[in-house]
């Protein structure tokens, strides 16, 4: 699923497109995604300039005068600039129509994404109220995760995969960024010292940073705002290789499941 680097570079792709344009139509070709979607946002868009695009976790925020539009994209979506007018295709569900010719089209395969109109502050929005620090706030850091992982008996990537601890760190990126930190993934998260966390939660940022700068992980459905894959995965040092050798060590990436979720690490870089 897009993650936190592929969420950010749509933004960044769409952002300078699209900010100050005013929407002229809404085109709902679905009334519902992972929850319903409000059968009025034409009526609430129409008219409305586009002020700013934003980022909060794995959560887009279109801001305008008169609210706020979230959209996530789920397991599979992707959005892109297109012409006003272009043929739909059988999961292109949603299309933002603004008074320049252009379009901001949602496709999504799953239907696991979201499209929802706020008129209240978007900060306490109840999908967004309980989130933990972005990744590259100041008060993420070694001396946060270390506090927050005290008594805790989760994996430790468990915990870096919480929302509530940190946004934005998903599977792919807690693999590798525990790979750079030489943390096992399965390590208990509170007998896991200080300095450790210190070097953990820099290398969560740098690995983010990376795939932000290549445009993202291409792994399944992921495409740019351009339609162009992203290409982080040819930096990947862990995540998808059991069985093939480590690129410090020489010695066999491992895997296992930790959350349901596969994982993977090398047991004589990692401790």
């Amino acid at each position: 699923m897009p993650e936190l680097p592929e969420v950010e570079t749509t933004r960044r792709g769409i952002a300078p497109l699209l900010c100050g344009k005013t929407v002229s139509d809404v085109i709902l070709r679905t009334a519902r995604l992972r929850w319903p979607i409000d059968p009025e946002l034409s009526e609430h868009l129409a008219g409305q300039t586009l002020q700013a695009v934003t980022r909060r976790a794995k959560y887009l925020i279109f801001s305008f005068p008169s609210g706020t539009l979230l959209l996530h994209l789920g397991m599979s979506g992707s959005l892109r600039v297109v012409p006003a007018g272009l043929a739909a295709g059988r999961h292109d569900h949603v299309d933002i129509l603004f008074s320049d010719g252009n379009s901001l089209r949602l496709t999504d395969p799953r239907k696991f994404g979201a499209v929802l109109w706020s008129d209240g502050p978007v900060a306490d929005h109840p999908l967004l109220v309980r989130l933990g620090p972005e990744p590259f706030a100041a008060d993420f850091n070694g001396r946060y995760l270390h506090q927050r992982s005290r008594r805790r008996q989760i994996a430790v990537k468990t915990l870096i995969m919480d929302q509530k601890v940190v946004v934005g760190v998903g599977n792919i990126y807690a693999s590798e960024a525990l790979f750079r930190a030489g943390i096992r993934p399965d390590r208990t998260a509170g007998s896991i010292a200080a300095v450790r966390y210190d070097r953990l939660a820099e290398a969560v940022r740098d690995v983010l940073a990376e795939a932000i700068a290549a445009g993202g992980t291409t792994l399944q459905d992921f495409q740019q705002v351009d339609g162009r894959p992203g290409y982080f995965r040819q930096k990947l040092m862990v995540y998808g290789r059991a069985g093939e050798k480590c690129r410090e060590c020489g010695g066999d990436i491992q895997s296992c499941r930790i959350g349901q979720r596969s994982t993977f690490f090398c047991r004589h870089c990692q401790r």
